[in-house]
């Protein structure tokens, strides 16, 4: 220990100090997990007194310490430990899963310390892991990031989909604890108390480890000193044996007390094995010393150069221009991150790696690592884009569901979307991902339809936090727009409009162009049609839409390269759920899709020009 470091009978006072205030949070609350809790109690009090370094007055400073409880059940012995150092008070604490507390169940970003919630088992390594790269090789501070694991969650594949990626970035600066207990809610956990067999698993991996007794307090310390000081070039795996329920002799490693907390007797029996608590001895956690940092984002003045220039007489392809904004992006703001999931010349992200190598991250073929460690990334500063198949972030929906969750900042970019990819067949057809996005509560989510169109939104959406996801089509597709036009996000544009249009056929993407093709067939049947380009799919323009519909016979056919269900066409049937005068008609993918050539696809899907039309002409008679 460092000489300003508590005594070891200041730090077993701690201890019991937690381990009660565990028991007695939860058996207020009726609810809760002090089994899981207080297993990690040395663990919490070796970590916080004697090795974090944190500025809770300060919790956005870069040089902080991170910390991240991935077994977010045990949100109790956290709230606990922060009681003990005084930052917390008692009656905080009791207030445990009330409705009017921000001491949930599992901890949330509503409590300005945590960055990103958790309690969807698997996803804090990751997480850990994006902010570790992001400290070290982004924003370069000597800040560590510490992760408190449950043993139970590590059958989880993300973790071990992320634990790779941390020894190839060489994050020394992160400490995984694994807080082995050998009991998880319904059994006991795949490999117990087998503790060669974890270090074995993580050292394939590239880390080093170290094999401690959890409930061994001196051990503990010596074991949060190792990480601080031991100037490997790895990172490292605490992994520590302990009993589930530890201190307490009718828990202590017995099965079925997973999630129930004490009833009064059982908690006041608990309590008085536990013994009486001095009061006067309060816990001390370091701060970072030197001058904070922030990080620079976009807003506060890092402003892109002007786009590249897309010839007029051209094609090309959104997800090119994609990466070429991304470049850009990068070379203004220091805090954009990119990473990949090894499609970086399908999405043109190698763009950015080229340019800003130390600021890329390659997370091979592994979406839910990627996205979590975007995640991560970006509750603490960073401007993280991922990139993959539109198809593939389905299986990284639920990293994407607790980025909302954690109010961080994720950009997502799927591309290779719908029916109009061609040959690849339908497991290649993202067909749901508006769906997916539109459901993620507070997420932006925008299709661009031409190169420029892109920049101007990566560059929207890039300076604005949250979760944003950008569409990006597969074929090369003509130039719409010019350098200087403006896409504000909730926006869309009207390309094409007269004064006798009997029907307003709304777009975005592929079958905007398919919809112009078709307004020109039309036209030379004497039926005038509006084309929107509804680039904005969330939030939509709704006022627009409305004034287009009320301007041309109150006809809206929706065209979309996406299933039927929660995409572009339901946005739209939203605007006018209170409208009983308006009519609409959605055009999307109904068939399980295969094989064929794209204009053969949009054709056989009633998306092609041709078909359009005829949607149209019936619609109008």
């Amino acid at each position: 220990m460092t000489p300003d470091a508590p005594s070891l009978d200041t730090l077993h006072v701690l201890a019991r100090r937690i381990r009660r205030y565990s028991i007695l949070s939860t058996t207020r609350a009726g609810s809760g997990h002090p089994s899981s809790s207080i297993s990690a109690t040395e663990l919490m009090t070796a970590l916080f007194f004697t090795a974090l370094r944190y500025d809770f007055t300060d919790p956005k400073r870069l040089d902080n310490d991170r910390f991240v409880l991935s077994k977010g059940h045990a949100a109790p012995v956290l709230y606990a430990t922060w009681a003990a150092a005084g930052l917390i008070s008692e009656a905080d604490l009791l207030s445990l899963r009330q409705i009017d507390s921000i001491y949930e169940g599992h901890p949330t970003p509503r409590i300005p310390w945590i960055d990103v919630a958790t309690g969807s088992l698997g996803q804090g390594l990751p997480n850990a892991v994006g902010m570790a790269a992001f400290l070290k090789n982004v924003a370069q501070t000597s800040a560590r990031v510490w992760v408190l694991c449950g043993d139970g969650e590590m059958a989880e594949g993300s973790n071990w989909e992320a634990a790779p990626v941390a020894a190839e970035q060489g994050l020394s600066n992160l400490t995984a604890i694994i807080d082995v207990n050998r009991l998880e809610q319904s059994i006991a956990t795949r490999i117990g108390w087998d503790m060669d067999r974890y270090a074995t698993q993580f050292e394939v991996f590239g880390w080093e480890t170290l094999v401690i007794d959890g409930q061994d307090l001196p051990a503990c310390v010596r074991a949060m000193a190792h990480a601080s000081h031991g100037g490997g070039s790895k990172p490292l795996a605490i992994l520590a044996r302990t009993q589930k329920g530890a201190g307490v002799s009718f828990m202590a490693d017995k099965d079925n007390w997973h999630g129930k907390p004490m009833d009064q007797a059982q908690s006041d029996r608990a309590l008085a094995e536990l013994g009486t608590d001095d009061a006067k001895i309060i816990g001390k956690i370091a701060k970072p010393t030197g001058t904070p940092r922030r990080a620079p984002h976009i807003e506060h003045g890092l402003t892109p150069q002007p786009p590249p220039s897309y010839p007029a007489d051209k094609t090309i392809a959104t997800r090119k221009a994609f990466g070429d904004s991304l470049k850009r992006l990068g070379d203004a703001n220091p805090s954009v991150m990119v990473l990949d999931a090894d499609v970086k010349n399908s999405t043109y992200t190698d763009l950015f790696e080229k340019a800003h190598p130390d600021r890329f991250v390659q997370c091979f073929i592994a979406e839910q690592a990627m996205v979590g460690l975007a995640a991560g990334a970006g509750a603490i500063g960073a401007v993280p884009w991922v990139a993959t198949f539109a198809a593939f972030l389905s299986r990284a929906y639920d990293q994407i569901r607790m980025a909302a969750l954690s109010s961080s900042n994720l950009k997502v970019c799927g591309s290779h979307a719908g029916v109009s990819i061609g040959e690849d067949g339908a497991s290649q057809m993202g067909l749901e991902d508006l769906a997916m996005f539109r459901a993620i509560h507070g997420s932006t989510v925008v299709y661009p339809a031409d190169p420029y169109a892109t920049c101007a939104l990566i560059d929207e959406l890039s300076a604005m936090h949250g979760v944003a996801y950008l569409r990006a089509t597969r074929a090369a597709t003509p130039v719409l727009y010019s350098a200087t036009e403006k896409f504000p996000i909730g926006g869309s544009k009207t390309l094409r409009q007269g004064s006798s249009d009997v029907c307003v056929v709304v777009a975005a993407g592929i079958t905007l162009h398919e919809s112009l093709k078709a307004y020109d067939l039309l036209r030379a049947e004497g039926i005038a049609i509006t084309v929107v380009d509804a680039y904005s799919v969330k939030p939509i323009d709704a006022e627009g839409l409305r004034k287009a519909a009320a301007a041309a016979g109150q006809r809206i056919l929706v065209v979309e390269d996406h299933w039927r269900e929660g995409g572009l066409g339901d946005a739209v049937l939203e605007v006018f759920s209170e409208s009983g005068n308006v009519r609409i008609r959605k055009i999307a993918v109904t068939e399980l899709p295969h094989s064929g050539k794209p204009e053969e696809l949009l054709d056989l899907y009633g998306l092609s020009a041709r078909r359009i039309a005829e949607a149209v002409r019936a619609f109008v008679k």
